[in-house]
């Protein structure tokens, strides 16, 4: 088994990044073809974890900190970048504001797809999220 084969049977064939499906039997020359990706590299200079990417979503990452987008269909205010909260949860548990949303429906849908996007994303952690009332909108907080 290779290495891209590994990664992507454990990543359910799915790029971190888009969070879109990947064609195992696409050529990894084409741009929605499937790649290795080693995220980022560490203050100590090894590797971080290897993802799944799309050749495309790989290739525009470049060496920037990769993004993952919140969905234009979400109403939110003010998002926190998504890699940056689990990066840090993940050095020290506790809690983030992670957006504003105008109403508690907007606020809950939000919580939703965050939840299920992080079940991706970082499947070995536990996050939780809850939505505070105050100041005339709605604050979604995610805890670890």
């Amino acid at each position: 088994m290779s290495k891209l084969d590994e990664v992507g049977d454990r990543e359910s064939w799915r790029c971190w990044l888009c969070d879109e499906p990947v064609d195992p039997n696409m050529s990894v020359n084409d741009p929605r073809g499937p790649s290795v990706d080693g995220i980022f590299a560490t203050k100590k200079g090894k590797g971080g974890p290897e993802r799944l990417a799309h050749r495309a979503c790989n290739t525009k990452k470049g060496a920037v900190a990769p993004v993952v987008p919140w969905p234009d269909s979400l109403f939110v205010i003010d998002p926190a970048p998504i890699i940056g909260t689990v990066e840090r949860l993940t050095r020290k548990p506790g809690r983030v504001a992670v957006a504003r949303c105008p109403s508690q429906a907007d606020a809950e849908d939000a919580s939703a797809w965050l939840l299920d996007r992080l079940s991706r994303l970082a499947p070995e952690l536990a996050f939780e999220t809850s939505i505070e009332s105050g100041g005339g909108g709605f604050l979604l907080v995610l805890r670890r």
